[in-house]
């Protein structure tokens, strides 16, 4: 099965799986989605994740993180899309919700969140968003 997007497909992915109040979720190995999961990670949406293998092919096993029976990501959209990429300069970053959500950058320094691409003035292809 080929996917047009596949970081469109692992964002809802997660989105599901977080609206089922699932513990875990599956996503297609590609090193660029496991360090978007690893963003994720590192600021708190999700647990963890691991590599793991089904029917010979490589997955990311994604556990999924809720505070008091809710879910911590609230919203996670997909920005840029190979119809229609969306660059921005590091001074050009807004921010996401007055601050308590983030944006992940793909940068020429690998991925990376909005506040991160600030203090190192790096810019680059809004990846997605989240809150």
């Amino acid at each position: 099965m080929s996917f047009q997007d596949p970081i469109a497909d692992c964002l809802t992915r997660i989105r599901n799986g977080l609206m089922r109040s699932k513990n875990n979720v599956l996503v297609p190995y590609s090193k660029l989605k496991h360090d978007l999961v690893n963003v994720l990670i590192n600021e708190g949406y999700l647990k963890s994740c691991k590599k793991t293998s089904m029917d010979n092919k490589p997955m990311i096993e994604v556990e999924l993180k809720y505070h008091n029976e809710l879910p911590v990501i609230k919203e996670l959209k997909r920005i840029s899309k190979p119809s229609l990429r969306k660059y921005s300069s590091a001074s050009d970053f807004d921010s996401v919700k007055g601050g308590l959500g983030a944006y992940i950058i793909s940068t020429n320094q690998g991925l990376m969140t909005d506040k991160d691409a600030k203090a190192k003035n790096v810019g680059g292809e809004i990846l997605c968003e989240v809150f």
